[in-house]
């Protein structure tokens, strides 16, 4: 049977949305080096890239 982790021990990033910290997840554990957002909303809310003058 696996170890139970700490929630302190996970790995944590920064979302490029709002600038909160959020922690791992399980349903990411596949695509972790590329989550960006820490939510749908933040995704769907992502800051316009390519500045349009």
């Amino acid at each position: 049977m696996a170890r139970m982790r700490k929630k302190a021990d996970l790995p944590s990033k920064i979302c490029k949305a709002c600038g909160l910290p959020f922690n791992w997840r399980k349903k990411w554990a596949r695509d972790w080096e590329n989550v960006q957002y820490c939510s749908e909303r933040c995704r769907r809310n992502k800051p316009a890239s390519g500045g349009a003058a």
